[in-house]
């Protein structure tokens, strides 16, 4: 786990719950499509894996 992960908000977040749009917006997804490049750690992984189904990620 040294590489980064790129992460693509898919689903939008108005009907998720309060949780689930801090993690999002914690991740620093703004807009539905939009993309970020994180380091690949323990911390990002567990919050990706709480916002799965809002979200597409891909290990570069």
């Amino acid at each position: 786990m040294a590489g980064k992960l790129k992460i693509t908000l898919k689903k939008s977040t108005i009907g998720a719950i309060p949780k689930h749009r801090a993690t999002v917006e914690a991740l620093g997804l703004k807009k539905l499509n939009s993309t970020v490049e994180l380091p690949d750690n323990e911390a990002v992984r567990g919050m990706v894996w709480h916002v799965k189904h809002l979200v597409e990620v891909e290990e570069i």
